[in-house]
């Protein structure tokens, strides 16, 4: 090192320009206070805007059903208990970068701090409770909330079979021998109690402003109930990607006083349609965008048929060996394999 470079460093540590225990200000256009808010900018107009992209989106908050109400307000009441940390740590952070900004010489310098027992017994105390109260919460609208349990009321609970094909739904009212397509009209106030299954791809069935959604899959059956306490349309869906139709894959709910669902039953056994096993062979072909169609009758069984036609090419042998798994490593096809 030269004789110069050495005597200017020298000098430089006599006036405490070199070395600081305090880090300066950034120099030049800009700098920490600029920085700091262009980045508070950027971060409001963020959240701002945030809202912007749900707003076609908010049905979920908007329950129209007693399973949907109790819903929301798990989730925000979950989502107050996690704010509880999320919003102070985010404040907290913007404070103490502007507080210890480098310019800010009242600020404490403490470079050997290492320990505090009072913000250790906060930062452990107040997340452990949280996580406590979630759990006993969750556990108990575990089982309150169970899509299988059945709901109680006085009403006699209307049922209805769910077939999702490709892609489209089919309802079917084993009660009144009717069915619909990408149509489910339910009496209000009476709850509904569905079964539901899948011709071949597995979807998501989910009525937002009513409740839980829950899968349909081929080869076995699932149950949800629900109840809508509101008359109105409701939006229903797959919420489950299946294929190139997914997306179109929507329905209406009618839920109407039990009057208007008496004529509606009645005005669909006026249609000239009826769901027999060659209908439900045309029907299950994969399709887009399909309308509205009512069906006057059903063929009896229908939905057990769908359920356990993956079962028949299987059921002989087993019947012959009980010790015969229904699944297992060996098999060649899934279960779902159809020889027709």
């Amino acid at each position: 090192m030269s004789e110069k470079c050495t005597g200017d460093i020298v000098a430089g540590r006599r006036e405490g320009r070199l070395f600081s225990s305090r880090p300066r200000a950034i120099e030049g256009k800009g700098g920490v206070h600029t920085d700091l808010f262009r980045w508070f900018r950027h971060a409001t107009l963020f959240f701002l805007l945030l809202p912007l992209t749900a707003c076609n989106n908010i049905q979920l908050m908007a329950p129209k059903g007693d399973i949907g109400a109790q819903e929301r307000t798990l989730i925000l009441v979950a989502l107050g208990l996690m704010l509880l940390v999320v919003i102070p740590v985010m404040v907290l952070t913007v404070y103490f970068a502007w507080r210890y900004r480098a310019s800010n010489t009242k600020a404490t310098y403490a470079p050997t701090w290492a320990h505090s027992t009072a913000i250790e017994a906060v930062v452990w105390t107040i997340p452990c409770l949280i996580v406590g109260i979630l759990a006993v919460m969750i556990w108990e609208t575990t089982h309150s909330l169970d899509p299988y349990k059945p709901l109680e009321s006085n009403a006699k609970p209307v049922r209805v079979e769910v077939v999702a094909l490709n892609w489209k739904w089919l309802f079917i009212y084993p009660d009144y021998g009717i069915a619909s397509v990408n149509h489910l009209a339910i009496p209000v106030d009476t709850p509904i109690s569905f079964k539901l299954t899948a011709e071949s791809m597995m979807n998501s069935f989910f009525i937002p402003q009513l409740g839980s959604q829950i899968y349909a899959m081929a080869g076995m059956q699932t149950q949800l109930h629900l109840i809508a306490n509101e008359p109105g349309t409701y939006e229903g869906l797959s919420s489950a990607f299946s294929g190139p139709g997914f997306s179109d894959m929507h329905f209406d709910v009618a839920a109407t006083s039990a009057d208007t669902f008496a004529d509606w039953v009645n005005q669909v056994k006026t249609s000239p349609l009826k769901l027999d096993a060659a209908n439900y062979q045309s029907l299950e072909q994969p399709s887009i965008k399909n309308p509205v169609a009512l069906y006057a009758s059903v063929e009896p069984g229908l939905f057990d048929t769908v359920v356990n036609r993956y079962m028949a090419d299987r059921m002989p042998e087993m019947a012959r060996d009980a010790s015969t798994d229904i699944c297992t490593a060996e098999t060649p096809y899934p279960l779902a394999w159809n020889k027709n």
